[in-house]
Formats: structure tokens, sequence, C-alpha cells
């Protein structure tokens, strides 16, 4: 068996990983059968004599995703979508046709309440109510002059979109189809790697702070990506039925293992700095290290031998409550959380990367309920839909005033572009390039339709003269880096280019579309950057307060049961910030690294509250002062206040005597350790505890 430390630093070929580089053969056909499938679809809409046989021809590159699940995804829900924004203009404009600006406004809202509802939405069903919103804009705006034919339109728009999702969806399930599953076994291989490089650094209590910061970083874009991935695996034919629910769980156990390696570096740490560590802890840190860098064979034995020291190592300890026997027992009380998390991520992938086998009995408990938590941020999705609206609106303005003839295509583009990217942070940087790759196909299109198409008198000749701009451009949605310029360039330059049964170019209206194009585009981007462009970091710091506000719930509120839902719900938006503070100065990563201990103190709040209400009503008193302040603390940072931790030390210090006055019984452990991890995440500065000398007791700490 190979060592689970040697995982290879690259488990995906290089096309789907980094960023400029040159294409495999998997690129290649993935082209390949982009290509075949337009070709088909424009086949069968030229034989079937339908009114726009390109939308067919478009539709496949806009459905086609290098993951066979994802393309199947992503054409059920553009269908979805379709039809709802067929639905919608059928409604609208035959209505409102008299009233120009009514109609105008209706369409707008419609394309801004389609985008809020897309943006509440994180999973790629999102996708139904963004492309419902400009499909109502691209079918409705162009029918507002013959508003009888709205019906043959709409109908029209779905039967070619059909058409071609249909052709995508066969074509990339039966021709060498490329499945889910193994990606996301590279991407669970990958950040087990990871967790390994820092957690091995984290038992020595000495790590390279760019290393992991970028570990870090890396962890989170994983969690990330299997979300996504995770979803596709429903569309996926090859999938089992369990293997939604295990990537979940892994993804849930990866996302937690980052604050429980962050404690166990903490932990070390100051126990450093106490003294030396005593030969029994200090071989038993060496064992956990061998251990996440050994062999396969020895997962499960080893793991259970490892829980089997640590409680031995646990019972030496006694009862006795001061500093140094706190930190130990909170730092074992991790190990044993690492132990079974790093075993549960293993029989997770055992289980992905091995087909039949028996579903693995999980060691670390999990609620069930925690897997639905997201972060939904409802400010800036209705903010995003009113500045789409407002733009579209404003296009209409100009359009009805000026009488411009191709003014319905400006508006089309402006609910595009402000629908497509509207999930970015700064949308405009990703409407400049859209609108600079949309030129570039404007200009391929002037010359096919121009020079090349009026020589050709057949369909195999089209497709030969197609071909080598459109399986460049397939190839460049194959890898990520330049997907963006690929779909651009597809999809522009697919339904720009306006193919016919017959050769019917116009040089004029061609010229006055393009023109238009770029003029919603431009003014896209313009109102935008004006009501919408907000950048990473100030969505990093909206991010962080909507945390620092649940902190302060989390420790106001005194009920139980919560503790799976709240670590996911922060989990779930720590993944969010790190992506935004990827490329960030270092001040900005200690923003992240406060985020990571807000989500610490979080749990260790959780688990606080549920144990308070086994204790005395004098003890419960004063945790509940604690918490108070602790409330008060992250209030001030949820607005935006200037706050320092320090003043709670008076507070935590008085919790932890009064825990530690009390006699064993059920929660005191739960309660001393719950505190101490409070403590310890929040103040990793402050002077260490000391509690006051019982009358008659030697004070001086034995060796675990």
């Amino acid at each position: 068996m190979p060592r689970r430390g040697a995982l290879p630093d690259r488990v995906l070929p290089n096309w789907m990983l980094s960023s400029w580089v040159l294409p495999d053969w998997r690129a290649w056909m993935f082209s390949f059968r982009c290509f075949l499938a337009a070709t088909i679809a424009l086949y069968v809409a030229f034989a079937a004599d339908m009114p726009r046989p390109y939308w067919a021809f478009a539709s496949v590159y806009i459905a086609s995703q290098p993951l066979s699940g994802a393309t199947r995804s992503k054409a059920m829900y553009r269908l979805l979508g379709t039809l709802l924004g067929a639905t919608a203009t059928i409604v609208l404009v035959p209505n409102l046709v008299d009233a120009p600006a009514l109609l105008s406004a209706a369409l707008a809202a419609w394309v801004g309440l389609c985008l809020y509802l897309s943006l509440l939405d994180r999973t790629p069903r999102s996708y139904v109510f963004l492309l419902a919103g400009y499909s109502a804009a691209i079918i409705g705006f162009p029918t507002v002059s013959t508003p009888g034919q709205i019906f043959d339109v709409a109908i029209a728009r779905v039967q070619e979109i059909s058409l071609g999702i249909l052709c995508a969806t066969v074509v990339h399930s039966l021709v060498f189809p490329n499945p889910v599953g193994p990606v996301i076994a590279a991407r669970i291989a990958e950040s087990l790697r990871l967790v390994e490089r820092w957690a091995t650094a984290a038992l020595t209590g000495d790590e390279d702070a760019v290393e992991i910061r970028a570990n870090r970083q890396r962890i989170a874009a994983v969690a990330t990506e299997l979300d996504l991935l995770d979803s596709f695996l429903a569309w996926d034919p090859t999938h089992r039925a369990d293997a939604r629910g295990m990537v979940q769980s892994f993804r849930w156990r990866l996302l937690l293992l980052m604050p429980i390696v962050a404690s166990i570096r903490d932990r070390v740490r100051a126990l450093h700095e106490a003294g030396p560590l005593s030969p029994r802890l200090s071989d038993l840190l060496d064992s956990v290290q061998a251990w996440l860098r050994g062999d396969e064979d020895a997962l499960d034995t080893g793991g259970a031998a490892l829980r089997h020291r640590i409680d031995e190592v646990e019972a030496r300890l006694g009862p006795r409550a001061d500093w140094t026997r706190i930190l130990t027992a909170s730092l074992l009380l991790r190990l044993r959380d690492l132990t079974q998390l790093w075993q549960d991520g293993w029989r997770i992938l055992r289980q992905v990367t091995e087909p039949g086998a028996p579903f693995p009995t999980m060691l670390y408990p999990a609620d069930a309920a925690a897997g639905g938590a997201r972060q939904i941020d409802h400010g800036m999705a209705v903010w995003s839909g009113l500045a789409a609206a407002g733009a579209v609106l404003v296009c209409c303005v100009m359009w009805i005033q000026t009488g411009w003839e191709d003014g319905f295509i400006a508006a089309e583009m402006v609910a595009v572009a402000c629908s497509f990217f509207a999930a970015q942070d700064n949308p405009v940087p990703m409407i400049i390039g859209f609108l600079k790759w949309t030129v570039v196909a404007l200009l391929l299109d002037t010359l096919l339709l121009f020079a090349v198409l009026p020589m050709v008198h057949d369909f195999p000749v089209l497709i030969l003269v197609l071909s080598p701009a459109f399986l460049l451009f397939g190839v460049l949605i194959a890898m990520p880096s330049t997907a963006f310029i690929g779909m651009a360039l597809a999809a522009n330059g697919a339904t720009l280019l306006s193919l016919q049964s017959a050769y019917e170019a116009d040089f004029p209206t061609f010229v006055n579309a393009g023109i238009a194009t770029v003029i919603g585009m431009t003014i896209a981007a313009v109102i935008t950057a004006i009501t919408r462009a907000v950048g990473a970091e100030w969505s990093a710091r909206r991010l962080m307060r909507a945390a620092w506000a649940d902190l302060e719930a989390a420790a106001l509120h005194r009920g139980r049961h919560d503790r799976a839902v709240f670590a996911a719900l922060m989990l779930d938006r720590f993944a969010l910030v790190m992506p935004r503070l990827a490329s960030a100065d270092a001040g900005q990563d200690t923003a992240a690294s406060r985020l990571l201990n807000g989500l610490r103190v979080g749990l260790n709040i959780v688990d606080l509250r549920r144990a308070r209400y086994d204790m005395p009503e004098a003890a419960r008193s004063v945790i509940d002062t604690m918490l108070d302040a602790l409330a008060a603390y992250f209030r001030a940072r949820a607005a935006g206040r200037s706050a320092s931790p320090a003043p709670l030390v008076r507070d935590i210090d008085k919790a932890l005597e009064a825990i530690a006055a009390l006699p064993d019984g059920p929660g005191r452990r739960d309660a001393l350790l719950g505190v101490v991890g409070i403590r310890s995440a929040l103040l990793p500065e402050a002077p260490a505890y000391t509690p006051p000398a019982p009358a008659g007791h030697d004070v001086r700490v034995q060796p675990a």
C-alpha cells in the first residue's frame, strides 16, 4: 500500500488545474463533442425549417460543460428557465404593448425579480431563475412592435433551445462521457493531503505562515468546489445513490477540520510556553504525526490505538483544574476529534473510489440538518436585482425616446450582462471582458459572413468552414483558465452569425446589430460600476460582520440543540471569505484568521451553553455574565466598531474559577473545555490563567 502522505501534488490533469496551459486530449475530445452536438442541432433545425436555427446551435455551447453530469444539469435548468421566461413574455407583452413605458418597467422588474431569486440559491438550480429573467428580455423586447407574434416567437425559442440542449445532453452522455465521480475523488484526496501538511505542522506548534495560509485558502476552495460538484452527481448516469450524502458529509468534516487543527496548534504552543511537555504527551503527539503520514493499512487500527492512548493520558490528569491540565485536556479532546475526522475522510474516499463498497460507519457525529445550512445575503440579492432592473429600464428609456430601431438588442444585452455576472463582488471587469470578446466574435463573424459564407452552397461545406473556429472555442471552454473567453466567443459568435438555411446576410443590418450589442454591454458596465461594484474586500467585511452577529446571537441565546447548524453556517461563511482574501495582504489575512478564531469561539460557546444547564445556579450566573460580555463584544464588531477582547479576560477567568470549584459531575468537564476554548481562540496573547491556590494543597503541576 502506498503511504497516504505520498499523495501527488496534482491529482487532476493539467487542463483542469493550471492557469494558462496547452490543452490535452480531454479538452479536444470535449470540443469535438460540442461541435458534433452543434452540427446535429443545426442540421435538424434546418431540416425542420425553424425560424432561428442559430439558437439551437448556440444553445449547445451554452449548455455544454466538461463534466457529463454538469451538462445534463445545465441543460435541464436551461430548459426550465426558458419555459418560465417564455411564459412571462406571453403574459406581459400582449397585455402591456400599448403602454411602452409600463411594458419596459414590467420586463425590467421581471429581470430584477428573477435575478434576486437566483442569488438566493447558491446551487446550479439558480440558473433556472437567472435564465428566466433574461430570456423574457430576449423574447419580449424584439416583439414589442409585433405583439401578435409573441406566442410564435416564444414557442420557437423553446423548441430551438430544447433541440440544442437535447443534442448536447445526448452527445456528452454517449460519446466518451466524462463522469463527475473521479473528479470528486481527486478533490477529496487533494484536500486530505493539504490537511495532513497543516495538521502535522500544528502538532509541533511551529508552522510556516505562508504555506499554511496557502493550504487554508486551498482547503476552503476545495470545499466550495465539492459543494458544486456534489450538485452534479444526481445528473451523472454513473453515480451511486449514496454518493451525494458522502460528498456533503466529507465537505462538512473538511471544513470542521480547519478550526480543530487551529485549536491543536494553539494548545501545543501554549503548553510549550508553559514548560517542557511530559514525555507521555510528547510521544503521543509524535505518534499522531506518524499516523497521519502512515500507511492506509494502519488507518483504522492506528486510529483506535491512538484514541486509547488519549484516554490513558486523559485519565492521568486527575480532577485538579490548573491551567496546564485544562490546556492538556482541551488538546486531547481536539486530538480525538482530529483522529475521528481523519479516519472518516479516508473512509469516504475509499467509498468514492471503490464502487460497491458498503457505506462506511462514521466516527465523528454530524447532524444531518447541518448540510443544508448556507449563507444567504438577502440585502445584496435585493440590491443586485434593483441594479439590473434599473439598468434595463435606463436602456429602454433611451430606446423609446430616440426611436432607435435596434434598441431592443441593447436592452437584451443589458439584461444578459447584468444578470449573468451578478454573483461577482465586482461584475464590471467580467462585463468588460465579455464585451471585449464579443467584439472579437463580431470581427470573426464579419469575416465569415461576408467573405467566406457567400461561397458555401451545401451543409457539409458549411460545417467544414465553421469547424476551425468553433473547435477552438470548445477547447477554450474546456480549460478553466480560458472557459470564460471560450464561452463568450462561442455563444456570441453563434448568435451574431445568425445562420439560416439560406444565405441572407445584410451588412448594414449586421453592423447595426453589432453596434447595439456593444452599446448594451457598455451601458450595463457603466450602470453596474455606479450602482453595484463593491469589491472582494467589502464583501469579506460584510460576511465577517454577519459572522460577528451570529456569534452575538450564540452568546445571548440559551438553547442546546443547534451546534451542528451553527457550525455549518459559520464554516460555509468561512469558505466564502477565504477566496476573497486569496490575494490579500498580511492585514487582511489576519482578518481571515480572526474569522477562523471566531468560528472556534462560537463552537465553544454552543458547547458551554449546553453544559451550563447541568450546573448550580451560582455557577450558571457567572457563566451568563461572561456570555453577556461576549455578546456585547461581538455586537460592537458586527456594528463595525473597534473593540478589544482584552477586557473579557476578567469575566472569562471568573467563569473558569467558578466551574473549577465545582465537584466532578455532568457538564463540568464540557464547561471547562468550552471556556478554555473561548479564552485560547479569542485571547491567544493573554497571560496564562492562574487559579486560586486551595489552602493546604500543592499547586505544582504534575506531569501528564
